[in-house]
């Protein structure tokens, strides 16, 4: 749905209203349901997860804008390629490189197939 609602859609010459349009319609189930879920510890885990908060909110605004631009120059072919990119970047530079996370074999052979 992602991918067919940006490449369906025409290029606009300001690039960030389709994506100000396309978030506001997400986030505003999105306000409903944490309203409907609302627990009393919610206040201190956000206080408590400011920063991350904050880096999480930037790296979608950079996804989001890159999508957008993926999708509207390039097509929905190239997909394949930025996956690819992302899911490499993410497992090491993420995972392995700063927090730490276990390898074994099952990631080396997961890397493998994904570039294969």
């Amino acid at each position: 749905m992602f991918v067919y609602g940006q490449r369906g859609s025409g290029t606009a010459d300001n690039p960030f209203l389709f994506l100000l349009v396309t978030l506001s319609v997400w986030i505003t189930p999105l306000v409903i349901f944490t309203l409907a879920h609302e627990v009393p510890a919610d206040p201190q885990y956000l206080i408590d997860n400011v920063r991350h908060i904050i880096i999480r909110g930037i790296g979608f605004f950079i996804t989001f804008v890159g999508f957008y631009w993926l999708y509207s120059q390039q097509g929905a072919a190239n997909y394949s390629v930025y996956t690819l990119l992302s899911i490499l970047t993410t497992s090491i530079g993420v995972g392995l490189i700063i927090f730490r996370e276990p390898f074994n074999k099952f990631h080396m052979i997961s890397g493998i197939l994904a570039v294969s």
